[in-house]
């Protein structure tokens, strides 16, 4: 596990949320970091260190808490020689090099939230409290515990993007044209990935 920066609140839910699922499952984190300033470099540097303590076996995968980290876990393994499609790689973010490494088969998947959506809520919160107004009762959806009290919170649905649907999620949104995506070394395999 790459987890993000220790000051960071999102890190540690996002940290939070992985081990509910990991804890719950048949999988054992063998090696754990938190990456400082979330910090590709420091994450490539981490990545070094549990290949070293596990081994080039002694892993089946990695949890990279955004696309940074997983870059610099991706480039670690590359430079001890381990294929990156044989170890599943998470990021998240749906930055541009991670759509391309998630194309060419270096990292397995990234999470996107969508920014319209992310928009349209917030601005019509914002608008109704600037209006002394109570947002809409559907609108607020949950209540987050910040460590001091709940706070009402828009919780959306984030999307898992993979080599399959890169079209039909971050295209189609227009979070990234397929024209930036498919340069160079990417060209061929955006199109048998249908992105186009």
């Amino acid at each position: 596990m790459i987890n993000g920066a220790p000051t960071d609140n999102n890190a540690k839910l996002f940290k939070q949320g992985a081990m509910g699922v990991l804890g719950a499952s048949d999988y054992t984190v063998a090696k754990q970091y938190d990456t400082p300033d979330w910090s590709p470099d420091k994450a490539q540097q981490q990545m070094e260190q549990a290949i070293t303590s596990l081994g080039d076996d002694g892993f089946v995968g990695v949890y990279a808490a955004n696309d940074g980290t997983a870059g610099g876990a991706i480039a670690a393994m590359k430079t001890a020689g381990i294929d990156p499609a044989s170890r599943p790689t998470t990021g998240q973010d749906a930055e541009l090099a991670a759509i391309q490494r998630i194309l060419a088969g270096e990292q397995y998947m990234t999470v996107y939230k969508a920014i319209k959506p992310e928009a349209e809520q917030t601005a019509e919160l914002a608008v109704a409290l600037a209006q002394g107004r109570e947002p809409r009762a559907d609108l607020v959806t949950s209540q987050v515990n910040n460590g001091t009290k709940d706070v009402p919170s828009i919780l959306l649905t984030p999307v898992a993007v993979t080599r399959e649907n890169i079209q039909d999620t971050v295209v189609k949104d227009g979070f990234w044209k397929a024209a930036q995506i498919c340069t160079g070394q990417y060209a061929s395999a955006c199109r048998e990935a249908g992105v186009s």
